[in-house]
């Protein structure tokens, strides 16, 4: 209410400052007829200056815009003779020059014009946006006191809504001052990137009536196949429906960049071929069948039969014409529209028609044209944005996936992430006792035969005896050392001891370009979570050192969202394929059994940008620090 109360009075200053520009309108029409008219040139700079001052006033009075005008310039100086130039006429007295460099600095100012535009048009804007809301208060108390005891709800609804409008009013006034009154460059940057966004808008609202043709041609044909399969063509559906699928695939994704209405993919995953029975035959559903071909096909038809989803494209497909067709009509149509209202006079007069259309009317009426016309414009430019978001929520309606479908997708993300966790750990496995076999264990048993040597040897030969010993203890080192590198591989000590930034840092120091290591951690992950980030960051700078000739590598780590987010960059050559190699296949599978995703931006000529991402929750103390191999920028 007192937010309220405070707009009401600033609404009124802003609409006493409507009618002084009201005011300042006729001072200037009654002024500026004989000053430019018949050359009384001293008339002219005073209406300026006040309309200077004015304008200063709403800058003020609005949050301090910044004043766009030029610099003013210097007082005339004397010439050697004593007298004043200004061009190229000389003057006794530096009255006529100052009024002249004056006049010429006000009129060459685009910023003067904008000030004479904001004159014209604000008496009518500012003094609505200003007094309007307090017209409603000291209507409703009107009302509310004379109008009869019937009338008194009324009255104080007006009293109500006249406060609740009057924080909205006043930053549409103040809104409207600062694109007309700021600085030029900062109101024609606005209004280009203003018309630049409608202009794409409309274009792609456009483009979205030319798709909604493509869906009637495809309801069509869908209809035809589901009339077909009626009568025992059963092979047309499977494939109308793999093509309607890439189609409505398509505009999920022109929904998710246009509207910004991301929508997932919802169909089931594809059933895999089913096994040879022991007859020899293949069994889909209650059916067999003894072709490998024939069970693929009646497969595929029995899976997008049994779909939901494909019911909801044949859905969509018949109904988004009507939608994205009145969505079109109401935006780029009505831009349309407005754009012949504006050329109906001309084309009615160069026509010349005997039979001349509804709109000839306005032929007559080049005002009411004007008016209609850019009312058509700008009503179809304003309403263009919430078009495509309106029509992004209607596709997202239909072509989302259902919460079974959800489901569905889930248990097979999950069945797959076991599988490659089963998998990794396995193979995880296999490689430590190959290396314990190979490595530790043929070192420990070669440790115990010295020793039996040793044991034989020790009475007879005191030296040989020695120097087994001293083989038994380079064994035994080397050893111990293989079994830390083996720990190191499972789980590297300084990151169960300090945690994965200062384990990442460890690692880093041992690359041979420049690694900067940057952190913004309100805590530690799992065990398991940080090491799976871990080895996927060590693998991923492997990747930079063999393959990116790098000359800097950089690694974030960040926490949104409940997501651990790290993100390794390098500028080196680029153009890295994940096909051509297990790296970023090890990463995924690494990070798989925790619902983590990689991601790989690798343009040709660099940079390569590897992204992963592992949800979690975080605990224990704060890091938030930053370092560089070689250099420490906290």
């Amino acid at each position: 209410m007192t937010r309220g109360l405070h707009a009401l009075a600033g609404g009124l200053l802003r609409g006493c400052l409507a009618i002084a520009s009201a005011v300042l309108l006729v001072v200037h029409l009654v002024l500026f007829v004989p000053g430019l008219g018949l050359g009384l040139i001293v008339l002219l700079p005073w209406p300026m200056a006040m309309l200077r001052k004015v304008t200063d006033a709403v800058r003020q009075a609005c949050g301090d815009i910044p004043r766009p005008y030029r610099d003013r310039p210097g007082p005339p100086e004397a010439e050697p003779d004593g007298r004043f130039r200004y061009d190229r006429v000389l003057y006794r007295s530096p009255f006529w020059p100052r009024q002249l460099a004056y006049l010429n600095w006000v009129l060459g100012d685009p910023a003067t014009w904008r000030d004479v535009g904001w004159m014209l048009v604000n008496p009518a804007v500012g003094g609505v946006l200003g007094f309007g809301p307090a017209a409603l208060v000291v209507g409703g108390l009107a009302v509310a006191t004379g109008a009869g005891p019937w009338w008194i709800p009324v009255g104080l609804a007006m009293i109500v809504l006249g406060v609740l409008v009057a924080p909205a009013a006043v930053r549409a006034h103040d809104t409207w001052a600062r694109r007309l009154l700021g600085p030029p460059q900062e109101t024609f940057r606005s209004v280009k990137v203003w018309l630049g966004e409608r202009l794409v808008t409309l274009t792609k609202l456009l483009a979205l009536g030319g798709l909604t043709l493509v869906s009637v041609a495809l309801a069509g044909l869908s209809v035809l196949a589901l009339a077909l399969f009626c009568v025992g063509i059963v092979g047309a559906l499977p494939e109308f429906a793999s093509v309607t699928r890439q189609f409505t695939a398509i505009r999920r994704r022109f929904a998710e960049q246009w509207s910004g209405v991301p929508i997932q993919t919802p169909y089931r995953p594809e059933p895999p071929l089913p096994q040879r029975r022991p007859d020899g035959l293949y069994e889909v559903g209650d059916h067999l069948y003894k072709s490998k071909g024939w069970t693929r096909f009646f497969q595929r038809l029995d899976w997008v039969w049994h779909d939901p989803a494909t019911w909801r494209d044949l859905l969509w497909t018949v109904t988004d014409p009507i939608v994205g067709g009145a969505l079109v009509a109401a935006s780029a149509g009505a831009v349309a529209y407005g754009f012949v209202e504006l050329m109906v006079p001309a084309l009615v007069r160069l026509a010349r028609l005997e039979n001349p259309p509804p709109l000839a009317f306005l032929a007559d009426r080049p005002v009411l044209a004007l008016l209609a016309g850019l009312t058509m414009v700008v009503a179809g430019a304003l309403f263009a944005p919430a078009a495509l978001r309106l029509h992004g929520r209607w596709t997202a309606v239909l072509l989302a996936p259902t919460a079974k479908a959800r489901l569905a997708l889930r248990v097979e993300q999950l069945t797959v992430s076991r599988d490659d966790a089963t998998s990794a750990q396995a193979a995880e496995l296999r490689r430590i006792e190959r290396d314990l076999h190979d490595g530790a264990q043929g070192r420990l048993v070669a440790v115990g035969l010295a020793l039996g040597a040793v044991e034989a040897l020790i009475d007879t030969d005191p030296a040989a005896a020695r120097r087994l010993v001293a083989d038994a203890r380079e064994s035994t080192v080397r050893a111990l050392a293989e079994l830390r590198d083996l720990v190191r591989g499972v789980r590297p000590p300084v990151l169960a001891e300090r945690g994965l930034v200062e384990a990442i840092r460890a690692l880093a120091l041992d690359s041979p370009a420049p690694v900067t290591v940057s952190a913004d951690l309100a805590g530690r992950a799992a065990e398991p979570i940080e090491a799976a980030v871990y080895f996927a960051v060590s693998e991923a700078l492997v990747n930079t050192a063999k393959h990116a000739a790098a000359s800097h590598v950089s690694i974030v780590f960040g926490y949104v969202d409940g997501v651990l987010r790290a993100e390794v960059a390098d500028d080196g050559r680029g153009g890295a394929d994940p096909a051509l190699g297990s790296g970023l296949r090890g990463m995924r599978h690494r990070l798989a059994a925790f619902d983590g995703t990689v991601r790989l931006v690798s343009p040709v000529g660099g940079p390569t940008t590897v992204t992963l991402e592992v949800p979690c929750a975080l605990s224990s103390p704060r890091t938030s620090t930053s370092s560089g191999k070689g250099s420490s920028n906290c």
